[in-house]
């Protein structure tokens, strides 16, 4: 029995751990991976909810209508389920992917953190969304609750915290605006550009024109492995409360056009 007590104890404390001391250096930086010692950014209380409808060019993802644009990742129907025009997340479901691949974006993607909250840190209303199935923007309820500050939302997860802590409370609907540009390789699978990614979080600018190291994985330091132009996007099931989402469309990018 005292056993079982103390290893319950440890994995609560592992559960509710606010930062890690035993993870590698992030290149180029004093800190580590999720480091607990690491200074989490201000706070800033964004101007209420914000939301807009998709512009004309928009490829939509998300209306509220049906989850056609959408596959449980392995395959499948997706698991999650409609509830009054909003996309919830079903935890232990899987996670979903787009059935679209894409490039150079930029995402409109609104989600409402379960409330009243429940547990905290990383385990109150946890998910992300994934750029080519690998690089996390970072989704949390991070209104009066502690984690490190590289898995904060607005994060680029286990790289770079927010510039600032921008999280409406979980009464409301919070926004993101990303564009994000994607890595390119050489011939030899050699990395040639690093993704870059912009955030706006509730309106306010978290991330701008943050190069990426490379995936997003937990603990670990990321690094690019070579894929293809165009990748799907991912939302994360990370088996904790609920998570709703709604109004999700996405614009396609082409630089190229600005360079003829």
């Amino acid at each position: 029995m005292a056993l079982f007590l103390v290893e319950s104890a440890m994995a609560d404390e592992k559960q509710h751990a606010t930062g890690y001391t035993d993870t590698p250096v992030i290149p180029g930086s004093k800190w580590k991976v999720h480091d607990d010692d690491r200074p989490r950014p201000p706070v800033v209380a964004p101007g209420g909810e914000v939301t807009w409808p998709a512009p004309a060019d928009a490829i939509v993802l998300f209306d509220g209508k049906n989850l056609d644009e959408w596959t449980r990742k392995g395959g499948g129907d997706p698991g999650w389920k409609l509830v009054d025009g909003t996309m919830e997340v079903v935890p232990k479901s899987g996670d979903l992917l787009t059935k679209r691949e894409f490039g150079d974006v930029q995402l409109h993607l609104e989600w409402h953190p379960h409330d009243p909250p429940e547990s905290n840190s990383q385990h109150r209303s946890n998910s992300g969304v994934f750029f080519f199935d690998r690089y996390e923007v970072q989704i949390l309820d991070c209104y009066e609750n502690k984690t490190y500050g590289d898995g904060m939302a607005g994060a680029i997860y286990g790289q770079y915290p927010p510039l600032v802590n921008a999280a409406n409370p979980p009464s409301k609907w919070q926004t993101y605006d990303i564009v994000f540009i994607a890595p390119r390789f050489k011939d030899d699978g050699s990395l040639e550009s690093p993704a870059k990614v912009t955030v706006f979080l509730n309106g306010i600018l978290v991330q701008h024109a943050t190069e990426l190291l490379g995936n997003t994985p937990h603990k670990r330091v990321g690094s690019y492995k070579a894929h293809g132009p165009k990748g799907p996007i991912r939302l994360q099931d990370h088996r904790d409360q609920p998570i709703r989402f709604r109004n999700i469309w996405i614009r396609e990018l082409d630089f190229s056009k600005q360079r003829e």
